[in-house]
């Protein structure tokens, strides 16, 4: 599938423009997931001038979304109608700061952050060698590992609004509740300042160490998959109710429930996007039906299906009804 061609009316529109442009981008081989269809018009901006510079003259109908590093996202078989922005090198800047501080670019691998802490002998930030993704996404999700959350270590965000404004946003301004962000959904972050403490270098690279090693026993890493699908409900964990439902090993196509960690979906190689999103509401259908409880999705979805196809909560009805 492909879209009509954005670029003419971009560059009338906004001539200064200096961040790379592609028409009908493959999303694919940038998600873990490896499937999807294209980007109507994928924008990399130069730096967050560019960013609020091309967000302020884009019309209001043209729809935006932001992705990062591909991690927790599943992209539609139809492709993203619009404006799919993927931030770049000018906002993979880590600098340390007075007072056990870090700041962070958007693109920042969440993992990187880590490193950066433990050499600078920050403590607190440890967690983040176990957080696939970025920090633009980190912050999106209020993402966490091993007990800790963002919300536990951010002193403030930058975030370009729809409108092009650059926003400075501190802790409480940011509404962060587990994996839910109170940020507008279209804003886009753009850099973060973290708090840590003092600590050895040596002790948090042994944290970290512990962290990973955790999760190369317990995760399915080395699979292609999106993470952690569903957001775990009050008082339980998504996997022990996937696994008790059934669903251990459960296929679709070319998707499958993991062996090692169910609450992972793998693209076993020839997943389309339609057989991963079917499988996760074949999922939510059977632990509805054998606990009441409606797992929500921790990874997000985006663009369209193929024509004639469904999605979403329509095709965990047509699921149940079927």
């Amino acid at each position: 599938m492909s879209f009509p061609d954005l670029r003419p009316e971009i560059a009338q529109r906004m001539p200064q423009v200096r961040g790379r442009l592609i028409a009908n981008a493959p999303l694919a081989d940038i998600t873990w997931f490896r499937v999807g269809g294209p980007a109507q018009l994928l924008f990399t901006p130069s730096d967050e001038a560019d960013l609020a510079y091309f967000l302020a003259r884009l019309p209001v109908a043209v729809p935006v979304v932001i992705i990062g590093l591909g991690s927790n996202l599943l992209v539609r078989d139809g492709g993203v109608p619009g404006v799919v922005i993927r931030l770049g090198r000018g906002f993979a800047q880590i600098g340390v700061e007075p007072g056990h501080r870090l700041r962070a670019g958007a693109v920042v691998p969440d993992a990187k952050l880590s490193r950066a802490a433990a050499d600078a002998g920050i403590a607190g930030l440890a967690f983040y060698r176990g957080v696939p993704g970025s920090i633009g996404g980190a912050l999106r999700m209020n993402a966490g590992a091993h007990g800790r959350e963002t919300k536990d270590v951010l002193v403030e965000a930058r975030a370009v609004d729809r409108a092009g404004n650059v926003h400075v946003l501190p802790l409480d301004a940011m509404e962060l509740t587990y994996r839910h962000c109170g940020v507008p959904a279209e804003w886009i972050f753009t850099t973060a300042l973290f708090q840590g403490s003092p600590g050895e270098p040596a002790q948090i690279l042994k944290e970290m160490e512990e962290v990973a090693e955790y999760r190369e026993a317990h995760q399915p890493i080395r699979d292609r998959t999106g993470g952690s699908t569903f957001k775990n409900p009050p008082g339980s964990s998504a996997w022990r109710l996937i696994d008790q439902a059934g669903c251990r090993g459960l296929s679709v196509g070319g998707a499958k429930v993991s062996q090692m960690h169910c609450n992972f979906l793998i693209n076993e190689g020839s997943a389309t996007g339609e057989d991963i999103e079917r499988l996760g509401e074949t999922v939510r259908q059977r632990v509805r039906e054998a606990f009441g409880i409606t797992l929500e999705w921790e990874i997000i979805r985006l663009g369209l299906p193929q024509p004639g196809h469904a999605t979403g909560e329509a095709l965990l009805e047509a699921l149940v009804q079927g």
